[in-house]
């Protein structure tokens, strides 16, 4: 119950502070509001978030002052100084302790992680009690139970999961899109030597749940990466999404509708963790003219590709000649 308490009153610290945002108020006047809520950390990851949603909603054309938060979290920023996280932090691979701000004292509980994890999470603990790592933790109530989801830096989670080094030579263009993800598959000289794409289109329509939508997409962009670890590529190519400052929409309400059911940034962040362990190297690039130009409509006829495909043969093609590597 006093978990619940704390959850609850962290959605409040977030709505309250996306306000305060939208309003333009100074940041140190924000943080020193919402710091008084919870306490400095919760109040930090609080303000985080609430600027997420606030930046969120206007990237979707939406009116900021209208979010509202429907499930209980927790969130909570890494910091190496304190043991790896100053509210959430593991003592050991089963015990995870909650700091419940309201009287200095901390909430125990037990943690279950799988056992394929389980080196990966000593390893962390061991690390952030020597005050060497940092790890953010986030603390989700859904469908009865209570779920704790962990932040690992990039490298030690490489060191427990990543493949063996791949030994092709070919490049992968991958075009993502909110009912399907094409790959193109070509060789240093720009043929193409292989394509596949993998549909999804039921994520896109109405009362789809969200999660489940995201869990397909992944799904497809994981089968597709292993596809073409196993087909002699070597590096990966997609568009820099992190650019895109607005959406696009259309005068098609379906359109509309898919595009803001669509996290694009969110997968590729996925898709670059997931390519870096395959051993895949990553490159992006810039998304102008991979779509609705004229280079896309002759690729299209030259080689009968669909527009999607065609999309992905560009974006790997551009990997040849220009790039920015992850």
């Amino acid at each position: 119950m006093k978990l619940a308490r704390l959850a609850y009153d962290f959605g409040k610290a977030v709505i309250y502070t996306t306000r305060m945002i939208s309003k333009e108020l100074p940041t140190n006047t924000i943080l020193k509001e919402v710091r008084a809520m919870l306490n400095k950390a919760y109040g930090d990851s609080a303000y985080k978030i609430a600027k997420a949603l606030v930046e969120g909603a206007k990237f979707n054309g939406g009116n900021p002052r209208h979010i509202k938060v429907k499930r209980l979290f927790i969130v909570s920023e890494g910091e190496a100084s304190r043991r790896g996280n100053r509210n959430i932090r593991l003592e050991n691979t089963s015990i995870v302790r909650i700091k419940y701000p309201y009287d200095g004292a901390w909430l125990t509980f037990r943690a279950f992680f799988g056992a394929n994890y389980i080196p990966l999470v000593k390893e962390l603990v061991e690390l952030a009690k020597n005050k060497n790592v940092s790890y953010g933790a986030r603390i989700v109530f859904r469908n009865g139970r209570i779920y704790l989801h962990l932040s690992i830096p990039i490298q030690l989670y490489l060191k427990h999961f990543k493949k063996r080094e791949v030994r092709g030579d070919l490049i992968a263009g991958f075009d993502l899109n909110s009912d399907r993800i094409n790959m193109a598959i070509i060789d240093g000289h720009g043929r193409i030597r292989d394509k596949k794409t993998v549909w999804f289109p039921e994520v896109t329509s109405h009362g789809f749940p969200r999660s489940i939508a995201k869990a397909r997409r992944l799904e497809a962009l994981a089968k597709l990466l292993k596809y073409a670890y196993y087909h002699g590529v070597s590096t990966v190519v997609f568009e820099n999404l992190l650019t895109i400052k607005y959406r696009k929409y259309t005068r098609n309400p379906t359109a509309n509708r898919k595009v803001t059911r669509f996290a694009k940034k969110e997968i590729l962040q996925h898709a670059i963790i997931s390519s870096i362990k395959y051993g895949f190297r990553v490159l992006l690039v810039d998304p102008k003219g991979t779509t609705h130009s004229k280079e896309h409509d002759k690729i299209m006829k030259k080689y009968g590709l669909d527009r999607h495909t065609a999309s992905a043969y560009l974006i790997a093609l551009k990997g040849i000649k220009r790039h920015t590597m992850i």
